[in-house]
C-alpha cells in the first residue's frame, strides 16, 4: 500500500444536519455516527451548495455553485467532462471507485436501463470501480447490481410490485409521508443494507496497490421513508419533538410557494408528524448500522490507521417543520447536513461551529490525495482538523457559505439569512437566525436591515457576479417552459 491515506467519503441522500446523536438530537439513534464522531471533528454548521440531489451532487463532483456548472433543478445530465475532484484524485494514484446512489444522470423512462450502460459516464468522472446503484423509486423500473440481487434472492418481484403499487401517489403527493409503509423485503435486502454491505465488504477485500479513495452514496434516508418495520419498532412516535409547526408567514417567497404547492403539510397533526419522522430517523438508523460495519472493516483489514473518513450528505429533509416536507428552500432543515471528520487514527472527538460547505469538503478530499487543485471556493479543512479543537482557527470558517436551487440563491454569514432572486439580485427573504432560530420572522421588507442586505449582496454575491453562466442558466430556463 502507497504511503498516501485512503479516503472513504460516506455521503447520504437527504439527511437533516440536526438528526444525529452526536450533535445533540434527542430521540435520533445514531450509535456509529456517533462512535466515528468520538474521534472526530464534527462540523454542527456545514451547508449545502443546494438544497436539491442532481444540482447539489453536481457540486460535490466539480466544486461549483449551480450559477458556474449550470444545474438548477434535478432535469439535466451533470456534465461529466467538466471540472471533477475525482478525476483529479485519480490522476494523483489513486484506485477511485463508487458504490451507491451517484445521481448524476437522468435515467430515462423508455426503455427501461441497467446501470452498467452508463459505466462510461462514471468512468468519465473519474471512477475507475462504480458499482452504480438507483433510488428506490427508479428501481422500481430500472436495473442494477442491487436488482440482479433480488432477482438471484428471488425478491424482485415483491420490490418492484411494492414501489410500482405507490409510485404514482407518492409522486403526486397523495400518499403522506406518515402513510408510506415500511419495506416488505427481509432488513437484509433492503437497498440501504445492500448499498452498506457491499462496501463494507468492498473494504474487506481490497487488496489494490494503490491508496483507495471509496465514495458511498447512500440512497437514503431519502423519502420515500420505506424503513424497515423493525427499524420503526426501536422508536415511539410520542418520543418525537413536535418541532417547528408553525406554516411559513408572509412574505412568503416564491421558492417557499412553490414547495407549498408541492410539498405541502398544511394540516397536519402532530401525531401524523410524529409517525413521520419514525419513518424517516428509522431509515438514520439502518444506514447508521452499516456505517458501524464499515467502521469495523476498516479495522479488522488494518485500514484504519491510514485512512481518512468523512461522513456528509447533499441536503436536509423539512420532515414536516413549517409545515414542509422534502428540501428545495433555504431553511435550516433543508440546507444544513451533517459533517463528521476523522483523520487516520482518528482524534481527540471535538466540535465547531465554523461555517463550512460541501465544496469545501470537496477540497478537503484534493487536499488529503495531494491532488491538483479544483477553481474552486472551496477551502480545504485538513489544517483545521489536524491542528485539534485548541488552535487558534478551531471554530472560525468562512465568512459565508452559498446556496442555489431553482433560480434562487441564499447568503449566510453566521447570523442573517438572505435569499435573492439569482439574476436580479432582488432579496426575498431574511432570517436573523440569531433571535429568530426557526426562522418564522421573513424581514426582507424590514426597512431597517436595508444596509444587512446590501451589505451580504455587496460582500459575498458581486465577487460572484462573473462567474454566472447566463447561457447555461437560459438554457435550463427554456428546458422548463
Amino acid at each position: 500500500m502507497a504511503d498516501q491515506p485512503n479516503i472513504l467519503y460516506i455521503f447520504s441522500d437527504q439527511h437533516r444536519g440536526d438528526a444525529m446523536g452526536c450533535v445533540g438530537h434527542p430521540v435520533v439513534k445514531t450509535p456509529n455516527l456517533d462512535r466515528l464522531a468520538s474521534e472526530s471533528v464534527t462540523y454542527t454548521q456545514c451547508y449545502t451548495n443546494c438544497p436539491l440531489c442532481m444540482p447539489s451532487r453536481a457540486s460535490m463532483m466539480s466544486g461549483l455553485y449551480p450559477r458556474e456548472h449550470g444545474l438548477w433543478a434535478n432535469d439535466q445530465d451533470a456534465d461529466c467532462e467538466g471540472p471533477s475532484h475525482v478525476r483529479q484524485v485519480r490522476d494523483a494514484g489513486y484506485h477511485t471507485a463508487l458504490i451507491g446512489k451517484s445521481h448524476l444522470y437522468l435515467h430515462g423512462g423508455v426503455p427501461a436501463s441497467h446501470s452498467r450502460d452508463r459505466v462510461d459516464v462514471l468512468n468519465a468522472w473519474g471512477f475507475d470501480d462504480p458499482h452504480e446503484l438507483h433510488g428506490p423509486i427508479a428501481s422500481g423500473r430500472h436495473s442494477s447490481p442491487y436488482t440482479d440481487y433480488l432477482e438471484e434472492m428471488g425478491l424482485l418481484g415483491t420490490h418492484r410490485k411494492f414501489i410500482n403499487d405507490f409510485r404514482i401517489p407518492w409522486q403526486s403527493g397523495t400518499l403522506k409521508p406518515w402513510e408510506e409503509p415500511p419495506c416488505p423485503l427481509p432488513t437484509e435486502a433492503h437497498l440501504d443494507s445492500y448499498t452498506g454491505r457491499t462496501a463494507a465488504n468492498w473494504i474487506r477485500d481490497y487488496k489494490g496497490d494503490k491508496p483507495f479513495y471509496l465514495q458511498v452514496l447512500c440512497p437514503g434516508p431519502h423519502d420515500p421513508f420505506d424503513s424497515p418495520q423493525e427499524y420503526r419498532d426501536l422508536y415511539d412516535p410520542g418520543d418525537m419533538p413536535a418541532g417547528i409547526m408553525d406554516a411559513p408567514d408572509e412574505p412568503v417567497p416564491l421558492n417557499v410557494r412553490r414547495m407549498q404547492r408541492s410539498k405541502n403539510l398544511s394540516g397536519m397533526t402532530v401525531e401524523q408528524k410524529q409517525i413521520m419522522m419514525v419513518n424517516y430517523f428509522a431509515k438514520i438508523t439502518l444506514i447508521d448500522h452499516y456505517i458501524g460495519e464499515m467502521l469495523d472493516a476498516l479495522e479488522e483489514s488494518g485500514l484504519a490507521d491510514n485512512t481518512w473518513v468523512i461522513y456528509n450528505s447533499d441536503h436536509g429533509e423539512m420532515l414536516g417543520d413549517h409545515m414542509l416536507y422534502n428540501k428545495i428552500v433555504f431553511y435550516d432543515a433543508s440546507v444544513r447536513v451533517p459533517l463528521i471528520v476523522r483523520p487516520p487514527g482518528g482524534t481527540r472527538g471535538w466540535q465547531t461551529g465554523a461555517l463550512t460547505d460541501v465544496i469545501d469538503v470537496v477540497a478537503s478530499v484534493v487536499d488529503i490525495a495531494d491532488a491538483e487543485p479544483l477553481q474552486t471556493d472551496g477551502q480545504s479543512l485538513v489544517s483545521q482538523v489536524q491542528a485539534g479543537a485548541d488552535a487558534e482557527g478551531a471554530q472560525r470558517g468562512k465568512d459565508a457559505v452559498i446556496s442555489e436551487v431553482l433560480g434562487h440563491t441564499m447568503v449566510f454569514d453566521g447570523r442573517y439569512k438572505l435569499g435573492v432572486e439569482s439574476v436580479s439580485e432582488r432579496p426575498v427573504e431574511l432570517y436573523d437566525v440569531e433571535a429568530d432560530p426557526d426562522e418564522l420572522n421573513n424581514l426582507v421588507e424590514d426597512a431597517e436591515l436595508e444596509s444587512v442586505r446590501q451589505d451580504l449582496i455587496e460582500t459575498h454575491l458581486d465577487p460572484l457576479r462573473e462567474r454566472f453562466d447566463h447561457d447555461k442558466y437560459q438554457r435550463w430556463v427554456n428546458l422548463r417552459r
